[in-house]
C-alpha cells in the first residue's frame, strides 16, 4: 500500500515537486520512507502521481486514471454543534464524499469559532481526504450567518433540503428515489434544530424540508445520516 499526501503546489503536467518541510517530515520521520520509496502525490483537485522521493523532492513517475468521487456534487451546510462535534462531521463526512463544506451560526448555535479554529478545521479535512483515498479535497468555507448562507448560494440548478426533526415532510430518500441531480445541497441543523423562521426562509431560497426517519439525531450524527442515505444513490 503506498501512503497518500496532499500538495496543493503541484502542477498540472508536474514532472518533479519540491517538497517543503513539513512534508518532508511526515514523509521521512513519520512514515520512515527514505530515497527511492514511493507515495502517492495529489494535488487536491482531482489528479494523482505515483511518485519517489529524491531528496528534498519527489519525482512524478506516473499519473493515476482513478475515480473515487461521487457521481454528483454535494454541499453540506450545518448548523454548528457544540464542543468539537464539527471535527467528527468533518472527518466523517470527508471520507463520504462531500464536495464542500458551508458550516453556519445559526438562531441556537452556542460556539463562535476563531480563524485558528477553521484552518484546524481545513487541516483535518486534508487528513480525511488522504485516508479516505479521495481524489479532491473539499472546500471548508469560513462560517457565515444561515441567512448569508442560503442567499449566497450559487444559482445552478440543483436539488436543495433543509433535515428537520418534526413534522409530517417526505423522507430524504424517498425524495431522492426521484432525482438524479448534478448536485445536492443539505441542510442539518444544531442542537435544538432549526427555528420555524429559519426553516420558512430555506423553503423561500427553494429548499425541500426533509425528514431522516422517525428518530430525534443529535446534531453530529445528523449530518453523517444524510450523507450515508446521499452515497446510496452512488
Amino acid at each position: 500500500m503506498l501512503y497518500r499526501l496532499v500538495i496543493p503546489s503541484i502542477k498540472q503536467e508536474a514532472d518533479r515537486i519540491l517538497l517543503n518541510s513539513q512534508q518532508q517530515h511526515y514523509l521521512k520521520r513519520v512514515l520512515r520512507l527514505v530515497n527511492g520509496d514511493r507515495f502517492i502525490a495529489m494535488d487536491g483537485f482531482g489528479k494523482s502521481w505515483i511518485a519517489e522521493i529524491e531528496g528534498e523532492t519527489a519525482r512524478c513517475l506516473e499519473l493515476l486514471e482513478v475515480v473515487t468521487e461521487l457521481p454528483f456534487d454535494v454541499s453540506l451546510i450545518t448548523a454548528l454543534p457544540k464542543g468539537n462535534g464539527y471535527e467528527q462531521i468533518l472527518r466523517c463526512c470527508t471520507e463520504l464524499g462531500v464536495t464542500r463544506f458551508l458550516p453556519v451560526i445559526s438562531s441556537r448555535t452556542i460556539i463562535k469559532p476563531s480563524n485558528n479554529k477553521v484552518e484546524r478545521w481545513r487541516k483535518i479535512v486534508i487528513e480525511s481526504a488522504e485516508q479516505a483515498e479521495r481524489q479532491i479535497v473539499p472546500l471548508v468555507i469560513s462560517p457565515l450567518s444561515f441567512t448569508d448562507t442560503i442567499k449566497n448560494l450559487t444559482p445552478v440548478e440543483s436539488a436543495r433540503y433543509i433535515c428537520v426533526a418534526r413534522g409530517n415532510v417526505p423522507s430524504l430518500w424517498s425524495c431522492l428515489q426521484n432525482s438524479t441531480p448534478q448536485h445536492i445541497t443539505i441542510a442539518t441543523g444544531t442542537e435544538g434544530g432549526w427555528t420555524p423562521t429559519e426553516i420558512e426562509s430555506a423553503i423561500a431560497a427553494k429548499f425541500q424540508p426533509v425528514s431522516l426517519g422517525k428518530r430525534i439525531l443529535r446534531a453530529v450524527t445528523a449530518p453523517i445520516t444524510a450523507l450515508s442515505i446521499i452515497t446510496a444513490k452512488e
